[in-house]
């Protein structure tokens, strides 16, 4: 079952008597207990009926015993333990988890990592309640997950702005929403968030980043790719080397990805490839400009200087990244 398809449950009046809410990704998880906390008992109910507990600052005998409780003028009582995955003893939980409370919702938010499923206590929340599993996004969805994020809201997005931000931001959705929030609050009476857009309100050089180099690698485009290390160098905390690295692996890698496609049709191809079909051409002209050989020649620096900025055969501090940028892009270019 999707996050989706349980928040419209609890919409619905479906509850579970113990909800598992695990994995790597927190935002779904938060997604969940909050639409919990905030849609089964009113204001007036929460107030005696509704426990929110950090798993670091109880214990699970508290916890049963305030679930074996019955609700105070309400047809429930909900019990939200954050951070459960810092509870000692998670597993003594398994005698309740076996026979739980009907009127007691208990929400067990067990981020950053995935329970053991072949345990007793999830056997028993299994047959008794509902797991949910919230995987990390894989980096070539995360474009895609923002279109789909911003065209929820009833708005839209550039293929280029979404890029940008797919590639700036990481795999954090929480991060991700937050910084979407803020471009939707300041769009006035645009409709469309924009690379111009982004650089104002979040910060993202809409020039300098890292998405306007692979552009620029892809075209051969020196002076450009050139502008762009030099600006990195004198904002590391904004570029961080090893991000940037990862980005054009994973480019360099779809670029000789595509080199070997049988059916090379924009539609074909952003499916292989992942990405927008808005930037198949881009692929497309940036595999002219290198051969077969160059490219794994490429990948094989990547790793070489991703080593290299993290101390591996190099002496070279953080802040002295700008030589090793300059080095790769030479090599890569030339």
């Amino acid at each position: 079952m999707t996050a989706d398809q349980i928040i419209q449950e609890i919409k619905n009046k479906v509850y579970y008597p113990i909800y598992l809410l695990m994995g790597e990704e927190a935002y779904y998880i938060d997604r969940i207990s909050a639409c919990i906390e905030n849609t089964i008992l009113n204001e007036m109910e929460k107030e005696f009926n509704q426990l929110i507990a950090y798993g670091k600052d109880t214990d699970v005998q508290h916890i049963i015993d305030t679930a074996k409780k019955y609700p105070m003028m309400a047809n429930y009582q909900v019990i939200v333990v954050k951070e459960a995955q810092s509870l000692n003893n998670i597993e003594a939980l398994t005698a309740y988890a076996e026979n739980p409370l009907k009127s007691t919702i208990l929400v067990l938010c067990y981020k950053h990592k995935k329970y053991d499923l072949r345990k007793p206590f999830a056997k028993a929340i299994k047959k008794n309640g509902l797991i949910f599993h919230s995987e990390k996004i894989r980096d070539y969805k995360v474009a895609e997950w923002i279109a789909n994020y911003v065209k929820s809201k009833k708005l839209s997005i550039t293929p280029k702005a979404t890029q940008l931000l797919a590639d700036s931001l990481g795999t954090d959705l929480s991060k991700i929403v937050n910084e979407i929030d803020k471009l939707l609050i300041n769009l006035k009476d645009s409709t469309e968030i924009s690379c111009k857009l982004i650089e104002k309100h979040i910060g993202i050089s809409k020039d300098y980043n890292v998405f306007e180099l692979q552009n620029a690698l892809g075209k051969k485009d020196i002076l450009k790719a050139n502008k762009i290390i030099d600006y990195f160098s004198k904002n590391p905390k904004d570029n961080p080397m090893g991000f940037c690295l990862s980005i054009l692996y994973g480019y360099f890698m779809k670029i000789l990805i595509y080199t070997q496609l049988p059916d090379k049709s924009q539609k074909t191809a952003a499916s292989k490839l992942g990405i927008n079909p808005f930037f198949v051409e881009d692929f497309d002209m940036a595999s002219k400009n290198y051969s077969v050989t160059k490219l794994v020649q490429i990948i094989s620096y990547l790793r070489e200087y991703d080593l290299k900025s993290k101390g591996v055969g190099s002496n070279l501090s953080a802040n002295e990244h700008g030589s090793l940028y300059k080095e790769l892009i030479f090599k890569i270019l030339h």
